[in-house]
């Protein structure tokens, strides 16, 4: 919702030309279809084997023609030849300050270790899993009392805003993957981050 509502008020110089989802009930489809983006439903359940899945995917992600693909809650890992297909034009976003705490449940695992900050980065996703070079990254402080809900609505609230600023990057024309390596503005990124108390 705040890709579309950053799109709709020229905060991303951009559109939504569509919203695919591999989960039927997925709610990120009745946003798209309230902003009258078109949305397309791919069951992986429906497929022999996540290749067959991948190529279903790549024809219709294909046929909108876009400049940028965007993961967002998308949790299925991609093969290697998918993610060339892509290769410096695909981001996801993950709930975690990397390369620390890749995979899943990383809220929780934030607070065993007991450290004391916490985040999100924005990165390209490249055949690695969550290790593609970082472009963006936010940091929410961990007080004594925050439990994994808590620490992922901060966490959250931070996403809603590095994400739609790592699109307009890209949607400026400043933002490329060269080499391996997240270039804005032609030089190295310098990962931007602002501690949330």
């Amino acid at each position: 919702q705040a890709i579309i509502d950053a799109c709709a008020t020229n905060k991303i110089n951009a559109k939504v030309s569509a919203v695919i989802s591999n989960r039927p009930q997925a709610y990120g489809l009745e946003r798209a279809k309230a902003a009258g983006i078109e949305t397309h439903i791919i069951n992986h359940a429906e497929h022999t084997d996540r290749r067959s899945f991948e190529l279903q995917l790549e024809q219709v992600i294909d046929q909108h023609k876009p400049d940028l693909v965007i993961l967002a809650g998308f949790m299925r890992i991609l093969t290697t030849d998918f993610v060339n297909h892509y290769l410096g034009k695909m981001l996801n976003i993950h709930p975690s300050l990397l390369p620390n705490l890749t995979g899943l449940n990383t809220h929780q695992r934030a607070l065993d270790t007991n450290t004391k900050e916490h985040g999100v980065s924005v990165h390209f996703v490249t055949p690695e899993l969550d290790g593609g070079p970082v472009i963006h990254r936010a940091t929410v402080a961990i007080k004594n009392n925050d439990t994994a809900e808590t620490l992922a609505a901060k966490v959250q609230q931070q996403e809603y805003r590095i994400y739609p600023e790592a699109i307009q990057w890209f949607a400026e024309g400043r933002l490329q993957l060269i080499n391996n390596q997240a270039m804005l503005d032609n030089k190295p990124i310098e990962q931007l981050e602002k501690t949330v108390e």
